[in-house]
């Protein structure tokens, strides 16, 4: 029986860290520079979510590392980080803005091709959970739950927001749909006005050549 309960234990604690794994995750991605240009990347970000991106330049010539330009901004064009001339760097925001969050960078004057890589992490992914166990004098099992629930309260948080967004999608989508109606019955009213009017005009010219 204990045996029994002892495998039982292991599979729960194996499912809950496959799923921890699955839903805290970070997106990084290799960004190969050109010598003239921008390279940009973009998140679909709601509000209140905490954005953490390290990113460092790699050099593969051998011929020194070159420098970059980072700059980060949010929906409504603000800048929330901006950098110039560096090989490496971190940036760390909290959104307040709802939207298309997006982070560009591009080679300084040097006139060389660079390979540059980003490690963008949103939201619960971007937690220092190493930090929460010290503080809380928490680990193990106990720590795997705990990153559990904050990974079910984004997942809570996140379908809110889709359910937000459906629904102002819905509004928009049905405003716009009166407004082609009553467009469509303007201009079905302008087209049997002129209709008319051309038939008017032309009835009239016929009588005054006497052609009718």
């Amino acid at each position: 029986m204990a045996m029994a309960m002892g495998k039982n234990w292991a599979w729960c604690l194996l499912v809950m860290s496959l799923i921890s794994s699955r839903l805290i995750v970070s997106d990084a991605v290799w960004l190969n520079l050109p010598s003239t240009g921008t390279k940009c990347v973009s998140e679909d970000i709601q509000n209140h979510v905490v954005v953490v991106g390290d990113y460092v330049v790699i050099d593969e010539t051998g011929h020194g590392t070159p420098t970059v330009s980072a700059k980060v901004t949010s929906p409504y064009g603000n800048t929330v980080y901006h950098k110039e001339n560096v090989t490496n760097g971190q940036f760390a925001f909290t959104t307040n803005e709802m939207g298309s969050y997006v982070a560009c960078f591009w080679v300084e004057g040097n006139h060389q091709s660079a390979t540059l890589n980003l490690d963008w992490k949103t939201g619960i992914a971007a937690k220092d959970w190493d930090a929460v166990a010290k503080k809380e004098h928490i680990e193990g099992v106990e720590l795997e739950l705990r990153k559990l629930e904050g990974a079910v309260e984004a997942i809570h948080e996140n379908l809110i927001y889709l359910k937000n967004r459906e629904a102002q999608m819905r509004e928009v989508s049905e405003k716009t749909n009166a407004r082609v109606a009553w467009f469509s019955m303007m201009s079905l009213g302008v087209g049997i006005v002129a209709s008319l009017f051309q038939v008017w005009h032309l009835k009239h010219y016929f009588q005054k050549k006497k052609l009718i």
